[in-house]
C-alpha cells in the first residue's frame, strides 16, 4: 500500500465528497453547533458490491492500515448483503460499517444487468481515496436503475452512486445540548428535513443499548445513459445514542435490525 492516509485526513476528504451530494447534512451540522461545541461522528457507512476488485475483502485492509480492528459481521438476508464493522482504539475516531451486495443472490435478470457494469471495475492496487471515488464504471441507463430499483434499492442506488460514504452518523452522547434522540430528530424535522419512519422515527430502545434515527437521503438530478435525467436519492445523516452495558460501557456495536431499517433511508419515495 501507498500513501496511507491517518483517520484526521480520510475523515476530512470523505466529509467533503459527502456534502457535495448530500448538502442537508452540513446545514444540520451548522444548525447543531448553534448550540453545541462541537459535532462529533459515531460512524460512517460505505455500500460496494461482491466478487469485484472493489469488494468487502479488498476494502478491507484499508481500513485496517489506519489503525482499526474488526469489530463485527453481519448478514442481511431479505436485502442479500453481508458487513462488517470496525472500531478504532481511539474513541473520538468513528466506526467503520462497509457492507457488499451479494449479486449471486439475486434474481437472474438483476445479475445480467449488474455484470457488464462489474466487469469494467479495473483490478489495481487501491488506495484510500477509493472510498469517494464514485463509479467505475459507465452511467448506467434509466431502464437498467428502474428495473434493479424493483428488486434491490440498494443496488440500483450503488450503481448510480459508486463507492463513497453512505451516510454520516452523528453521536448524540457527545452532544452537550441534548443527549435525547428523540429531541434531536424532532430539532432536525422543525428545521425541515425528512425522517426516516421506517420501523418507526427511532430505531432500537435502550434495552438494546443503540438507539438510531436518520433523515431520509438528500435527493441530486443525474443524466443517465442515453440522455435521461432524474431526481435520485443521494446520502442521509444519521443520529445514534449509545446506552451502557452493566459494566457501565457506552456499547459500541450495531444492531442489525436498526442498521435493516437504516438502509431505507434511501429508498425513492
Amino acid at each position: 500500500m501507498v500513501n496511507m492516509m491517518q483517520p484526521k485526513e480520510f475523515f476530512s476528504s470523505l466529509w467533503q465528497d459527502y456534502i457535495e451530494v448530500t448538502p442537508q447534512a452540513e446545514q444540520i451540522r451548522q444548525l447543531f453547533l448553534q448550540t453545541d461545541p462541537q459535532v462529533i461522528n459515531d460512524h460512517v457507512a460505505f455500500r460496494t458490491f461482491s466478487d469485484t476488485p472493489l469488494c468487502l475483502a479488498q476494502l478491507q485492509p484499508l481500513i485496517l492500515a489506519m489503525g482499526y480492528e474488526i469489530q463485527a459481521d453481519y448478514n442481511f438476508e431479505a436485502k442479500k448483503l453481508r458487513a462488517i464493522s470496525f472500531i478504532h482504539p481511539d474513541p473520538t475516531v468513528p466506526k467503520v460499517f462497509i457492507s457488499e451486495l451479494e449479486r449471486h443472490k439475486l434474481s437472474e435478470q438483476a445479475q445480467a444487468i449488474l455484470q457488464p457494469y462489474c466487469d469494467q471495475i479495473e483490478a489495481k492496487e487501491l488506495e484510500q481515496s477509493v472510498f469517494w471515488s464514485g463509479r467505475h464504471w459507465n452511467m448506467p441507463s434509466w431502464e437498467h436503475y428502474q428495473t434493479l430499483l424493483e428488486e434491490s434499492e440498494y443496488a440500483a442506488w450503488l450503481l448510480v452512486m459508486g463507492i463513497r460514504v453512505n451516510h454520516f452518523t452523528v453521536s448524540v452522547d457527545l452532544l452537550e445540548s441534548t443527549d435525547c434522540i428523540r429531541e434531536v430528530l424532532q430539532r432536525v424535522e422543525d428545521a425541515g428535513y425528512a425522517i426516516n419512519e421506517a420501523g418507526g422515527r427511532v430505531k432500537g430502545v435502550p434495552a438494546d443499548l443503540l438507539e438510531q434515527g436518520s433523515t431520509m437521503a438528500d435527493r441530486i438530478d443525474v443524466t443517465f445513459a442515453g440522455g435521461d435525467s432524474h431526481s435520485v436519492a443521494s446520502c442521509f445523516y444519521e443520529f445514534a445514542k449509545r446506552h451502557a452495558d452493566s459494566d457501565g460501557q457506552l456499547y459500541q456495536g450495531f444492531i442489525a435490525a436498526n442498521a435493516d431499517k437504516i438502509f431505507e433511508s434511501t429508498n425513492v419515495s
